[in-house]
């Protein structure tokens, strides 16, 4: 036999067996073997460092809670949702983004993320803002499943496809910026572009279903009009009620959508997840999680685009402060807001 074949059959004999590990290992500790996340910078995990966009954070002061402190394009100074949510079920510590390469098989086959921080499902929103549309995000993830099966085979992958958690947040940036300052979005009365937006991301649930997916929790959004940038425009000390009034428009569609999916296909196991109302409730008491400041970012403001920069600093302490920049949770932000989301599924607290 060729010396040349020979080699690359041992390795390739090597590979699935290190696969079959990593998949024994991943099932044995976790209700799913994998979590895979979709939409827009709630659960991009660094993508966008891979895009010519400005909507990026791999610089610092972003990450200075990660391990390393390394920023790696989470907008945040720890972990997000995609992370919280994978650790606490037992599944890794931090999902990578598909877009960073070079994911070995232990990584390919416990999930990644095809976020991209500023997307939407309008693609208009993430046109304005050259990030990955919602139909690019599935696209990525098409040629995920191709590598997938290369590495550990086409029955593992299918079981990893259907087993996993798929993590889908979007509409944020639809409501807060495309609607809001797009000519001709604002012209459409919301709730007409409230069940547009609805639609479309319903198209891509379903088209999420026909490549496999079972098991996906939907976020809703978070209340907009109380973030930082918003607040700052109404005098930092009240809530934009508008844009509060129009994320909950939104997320009663999309609940209301999410169960016709459900009946639709009945062995789908799709979840409406209300994070809305948990971060409302930790910002109007913040006293109940510890939190000192709910209204202004432990860096950057609206005058720095939203996003932390060195010159403007960084705040002392994150875990004081509700919100890391002008639109994103702290680390201590998504826990405590995800804390009873979770007790409510019957996952540990991860709030000690």
């Amino acid at each position: 036999m060729n010396h040349s074949l020979w080699k690359r059959m041992l390795v390739t004999i090597v590979l699935v067996c290190f696969a079959n590990r990593v998949l024994d290992v991943a099932t044995a500790d976790a209700t799913y073997p994998a979590l895979f996340a979709f939409g827009d910078s709630i659960l991009d995990t660094g993508n966008n460092n891979h895009l010519f966009s400005l909507v990026k954070c791999n610089f610092a002061p972003y990450g200075r809670d990660l391990p390393n402190q390394e920023p790696t394009g989470r907008f945040c100074n720890g972990k997000i949702p995609t992370d919280i949510i994978a650790s606490h079920l037992g599944i890794k510590q931090l999902v990578p983004a598909y877009l960073s390469g070079d994911l070995g098989v232990d990584e390919l086959s416990t999930g990644v993320s095809f976020a991209s921080g500023g997307s939407g499902n309008d693609d208009l929103t993430a046109q304005m803002q050259f990030v990955l549309t919602l139909s690019a995000q599935m696209k990525n993830f098409e040629e995920y499943i191709q590598s997938l099966n290369t590495a550990v085979g086409e029955q593992k992958a299918a079981s990893i496809i259907s087993n996993g958690l798929y993590l889908f947040s979007s509409g944020n940036n639809d409501i807060a910026l495309t609607h809001t300052l797009n000519i001709a979005r604002s012209l459409i009365l919301f709730p007409i572009y409230a069940d547009m937006i609805v639609g479309w991301a319903s198209n891509f649930l379903d088209d999420l279903y026909s490549h496999g997916a079972r098991h996906v929790w939907v976020l809703s959004t978070l209340p907009l009009g109380c973030l930082p940038g918003p607040r700052a425009l109404a005098g930092i000390l009240f809530c934009q009620q508008y844009l509060n009034d129009q994320a909950q428009t939104f997320n009663t569609k999309l609940e209301a959508e999410v169960s016709s999916l459900k009946t639709k296909h009945p062995d789908f196991d799709i979840r409406f997840i209300d994070v809305y109302n948990p971060m409302l409730n930790l910002i109007q008491n913040p006293s109940s999680a510890g939190f000192v400041n709910v209204a202004t970012g432990c860096c950057g403001s609206i005058f720095s685009g939203g996003l932390c920069n060195l010159i403007s600093g960084s705040c002392q302490d994150p875990t004081n402060h509700f919100f890391w920049d002008s639109a994103h949770p702290t680390q201590a932000g998504y826990e405590h807001s995800l804390a009873p989301i979770l007790q409510a599924m019957n996952i540990s607290s991860i709030v000690s």
